[in-house]
């Protein structure tokens, strides 16, 4: 899962930044709301978490344009003002959830866990695909009573694809998902963690399913 963290404030944005990518979530990071409009425009992220304190565009401004635009990404507002009518403000121009300076990170890493699933109409924080169990609360996978070891990327790449289980990720998707905005990721590297991901799926009854042309699904093995 990427998000877009909109921060002009360099040291948070780049704390924000390390402990999310720690939670294993791909992280691209704008300083400015222009730099953050273009990012929008040319990838795709999960959520958004948004200062509306940004030089160039403001956050306010940025969002309405998101939203006018038929963007439908979760956006969290993060904002030293905590008053009611910025609150209102937020959420009238189409923000999904408010957040005030100073906040704990666990409280925004629920908030982010909520809201994706949510976007990804799975109201439950559980996801059984055969044997193997994606808890939305922990982001912790596990087969029985065991828990699964990932590395970031391939839980990054697992988490996409159980999120949309009985679906077809495109190579693309996949890719967009996993990787920064900078990072370098070369051709065959979704191949290579589907590869390892199918390694450890082996003797559940959880399968990644290539569909040729198409790309790849999760599924209940038949």
């Amino acid at each position: 899962m990427k998000i877009l963290v909109v921060e002009d404030n360099h040291e948070l944005a780049s704390w924000l930044g390390k402990a999310l990518r720690q939670a294993n979530y791909a992280i691209d990071i704008a300083h400015d709301g222009e730099d953050a409009e273009h990012l929008l425009k040319v990838a795709e992220y999960a959520l958004v978490v948004l200062d509306l304190s940004l030089p160039k565009m403001d956050g306010m401004t940025l969002l309405r344009r998101l939203r006018q635009a038929g963007n439908k990404v979760p956006v969290i507002i993060l904002t030293a003002n905590a008053s009611l009518d910025g609150r209102v403000a937020g959420l009238d121009n189409g923000a999904d959830d408010y957040l005030a300076k100073p906040f704990e990170i666990a409280e925004l890493e629920a908030r982010i866990r909520a809201l994706i699933r949510r976007g990804n109409d799975r109201a439950m924080p559980q996801i059984m695909v055969g044997d193997l169990l994606f808890d939305g609360a922990t982001r912790q996978f596990s087969i029985g009573a065991e828990i699964l070891a990932l590395t970031p990327r391939e839980h990054a790449v697992l988490e996409h694809l159980v999120m949309k289980v009985g679906s077809t990720v495109t190579k693309a998707a996949l890719t967009d998902s996993v990787f920064g905005f900078e990072e370098l990721a070369e051709p065959s590297a979704i191949e290579v963690y589907v590869h390892r991901l199918r390694k450890k799926l082996e003797g559940s009854s959880a399968q990644i399913a290539t569909l040729r042309g198409l790309g790849y699904m999760l599924r209940h093995a038949v």
